[in-house]
Formats: C-alpha cells, sequence, structure tokens
C-alpha cells in the first residue's frame, strides 16, 4: 500500500513517520520547497517552540474548535515528548510551559525529523509540487505536472496560507477543494497589528512587560498579560499575537489599552510618584527607574505634564494624570499585518467534514488532511505546533492502516 503524503512541514512530517510503522506502508512524501521543514526552521525566533505543556483543548480555536479534542488526547505534549525523545531529540521546558529543544536551536528539530524520516518505506520527494490530486478508482492519482504517482490514500498537509515568504500558500485549499471540500474564510493570526498612532515610530523598538485589553467599541475582545514590543508601524510582541486573532476585523473602534505595571494598582503607583516630588529632576525623568525612558517620557507628556519643570512642581492632580496614564494607556488600532507577517492561519477547510478520529474525509475515503489547512489554530507559545503533531500522527497512524 502506498500513502501520499502532501507536504514536508511538521504535520507532514508526523504522519509520514507515523504511516511508515507499518512496514508494509511505502510513503512518498512531497514537498515543493528544496527540503523539508522549512518553515518550522523559522518558528519561535529560530529557537522552535514545539509545545506546551499546558496545551489543552482550550487553546484551540476554529468553528468547530471541539475537532482537536480527540487528536490532543490521544498524542497531547507528554506523548509527543516521548516520541521527540525517542527520536534523540533533548528537550527543555521553561516555567510558563513552553517547551524548546535543549540546543536552543530550531535546526535540532528539523535534522532529528529528517533523519528519522530516512527509512527504506519513506521517499521524500523534495523540491516536486503537486499540481492535481484525482480520485481514481479506489486509489488517487498524485500529479506534479511532471509526474503522475499511484498512491492508495492521500493525506494533505500543505499548511496554511501564513507565511508566505516561509512557504505558506494556497495549494492545500486549492486541492482539497476540487476533490469537494469546503473552506472557511482565512485570516491571519498571531501577527503584528498597525496603529495610526503619531507616537509609535518614536518609540520604535521599545519592550514592555504589560496587561493588553483589545477593545472595540468599547467592548473587550481580547486580552494577555506579556511582552510588548513597539514598532515602526504598530504593536507587536507575544502579548499582542495572542489578542490579535480576528483584531480590527469588521467595523468599529478598534483600541488597545495598555497597562505598563499590572503587578502594581494605581494607588501604589501613585504613593511611589509622590516619593518622588523631593527630587530637583526634570520633569521628564519621573517615571525612570520604573519604565523605559523613552516610554517613561511619552506617558508623562501624555498625562499633560510639560516639560520646562521640576518634578517636585507636580500637583497630585498631576501625579494622578501620569499615574492613569501608565495605568491605561489607550492606542488606537488600523488593522493586522498580513499574512506574510502571521505566524498562523486563523480559519480553513471546514472540520465537520472529517472524522476527528482518524482525519479522514467524510466525502472522499482514503483522503485525510491535518495541520494548518484545517480550521483549527491555536494559541501563541507551542500550541500550533502541537496540533501539527497531533493531528499528523492521526492522520498518518490511520492512512497507514491496512484496510480490513
Amino acid at each position: 500500500m502506498t500513502v501520499g503524503i502532501i507536504g514536508g512541514g511538521a504535520s507532514g512530517m508526523a504522519a509520514a513517520l507515523a504511516a511508515a510503522e507499518n512496514p508494509d506502508v511505502q510513503v512518498l512524501l512531497f514537498e515543493r520547497q528544496a527540503r523539508v521543514g522549512r518553515k518550522l526552521q523559522a518558528t519561535g525566533n529560530g529557537r522552535c517552540n514545539l509545545t506546551n505543556l499546558h496545551a489543552s483543548r482550550q487553546g484551540y480555536h476554529g468553528s468547530e474548535a471541539a475537532f482537536a479534542q480527540t487528536a490532543l488526547s490521544a498524542f497531547g505534549p507528554e506523548k509527543t515528548l516521548e516520541w521527540f525523545r525517542g527520536l534523540g531529540l533533548l528537550t527543555v521546558a521553561e516555567p510558563s510551559g513552553r517547551v524548546y529543544p535543549y540546543s536552543d536551536q530550531a535546526n535540532s528539530v528539523v535534522d532529528i525529523l529528517r533523519f528519522a524520516l530516512e527509512k527504506p518505506n519513506i521517499r521524500v520527494l523534495a523540491g516536486v509540487e503537486v499540481a492535481k490530486v484525482r480520485h481514481v478508482g479506489a486509489g488517487f492519482s498524485v500529479d506534479s505536472g511532471q509526474e503522475a504517482f499511484a498512491c492508495d490514500r492521500v493525506i494533505i498537509a500543505c499548511g496554511g496560507l501564513a507565511g508566505t515568504k516561509l512557504g505558506g500558500s494556497m495549494s492545500g485549499y486549492k486541492l482539497l477543494g476540487k476533490l469537494g471540500h469546503h473552506s472557511t474564510r482565512l485570516r491571519p493570526a498571531l501577527v503584528q497589528i498597525k496603529s495610526n498612532w503619531g507616537g509609535v515610530a518614536g518609540l520604535k523598538g521599545v519592550r514592555a512587560n504589560c496587561h493588553a485589553r483589545i477593545l472595540c467599541d468599547g467592548e473587550l475582545h481580547a486580552q494577555s498579560t506579556g511582552e510588548l514590543q513597539f514598532t515602526e508601524y504598530g504593536l507587536s510582541g507575544p502579548v499582542i499575537f495572542e489578542v490579535s486573532r480576528d483584531a480590527c476585523q469588521g467595523h468599529g473602534d478598534w483600541i488597545c489599552r495598555l497597562d505598563f505595571l499590572p503587578d502594581l494598582s494605581e494607588e501604589e503607583l501613585l504613593e511611589e510618584l509622590k516619593r518622588r516630588t523631593a527630587t530637583t529632576l526634570p520633569v521628564e525623568e519621573l517615571l525612570t527607574g520604573i519604565l523605559h525612558n523613552r516610554l517613561g517620557r511619552v506617558l508623562t507628556k501624555a498625562a499633560g505634564i510639560r516639560g520646562g519643570r521640576q518634578i517636585r512642581e507636580l500637583t497630585n492632580g498631576e501625579l494622578t494624570a501620569v499615574s492613569q496614564a501608565v495605568k491605561a494607556f489607550d492606542i488606537p488600532l488600523t488593522e493586522p499585518m498580513g499574512m506574510d507577517s502571521a505566524q498562523v492561519t486563523a480559519g480553513g477547510i471546514l472540520t465537520d467534514e472529517f472524522d476527528p478520529a482518524t482525519m479522514e474525509s467524510r466525502m472522499v475515503p482514503g483522503l485525510y488532511a491535518c495541520g494548518e489547512v484545517l480550521d483549527i489554530d491555536g494559541d501563541c507559545g507551542g500550541y500550533n505546533l502541537q496540533w501539527a503533531w497531533s493531528s499528523g500522527r492521526m492522520a498518518g497512524l490511520h492512512a497507514g492502516k491496512e484496510a480490513k
């Protein structure tokens, strides 16, 4: 029996290794780029946050997010780490639950998987782009435009549209669409957000730990705590990725309300500022030692404090205004960055067209799908790679089973 897997990313490699556990199965792994795992190599800023110890159903989204539960239960973080350890990868977990290779290099993950694929019953066809998959009789014809390959079963593991510069494409959606499947609207997720606030460029490169709330017309859309980074176009960093899903989609006034000292109450901050009024330092230095200098000056100015004065001249009302600015600073938002910048795609092929226990199509027997091409996306911090391993292994195991 021959199993064709289209896509040599995380889910595709996991599927290939699972299917190949049956020695009677011949696996053909098609990857349109020159080598497998290119997108994986860039994850986690080159460190590869390969899973999260806390990954569970609650960390996933989609029109039917419960679809992810079966695969995650069968092959969750603990089993994933056992699997990687068996392949020879050492890992380390951070207090947040994020897991990285012990080497702190994504290359280690890619290399371990690449070496594991060197099995007699796995053939990696890199640089081969599949143009068409046809259902022929009880099997399939996988056509690259140059050659057609006969497969008994096919797994679509092409990934999503996000990260187009690293290989994100529409190919998986198109292949499944031609086989009768349907997709939701695709949107960027885990992505930076643009702002038209004039102070953004002046804070470019500044990082701050904060609590971020995304509001639309005053209603809370999402919130999280973590590191924020200012860019020349708007806001970035893990805390923004966490709250970016579907932000600035549709009409309404969108803002990001930032609390730059989430562990300190406004009253506690005010008392600290009052203690500083004995100094003759200029007002621009009021928040020095509390926040990044550039950020502190911007917040002081935003609170209406004009320069040319000393801190000791500030009134209680002015100190209160600064405290309020630090604890609730609003930045208008315009739109998310595009798919080029996004780490993952929100939306995808409808999951109700697949069996969550096998990842097999309910419409085309012998056809499977896994990973980001499906309408499942996870939170920031290793959740999306966990879905790739879980769904890929599920698809591979079942596609590699002999028919009864």
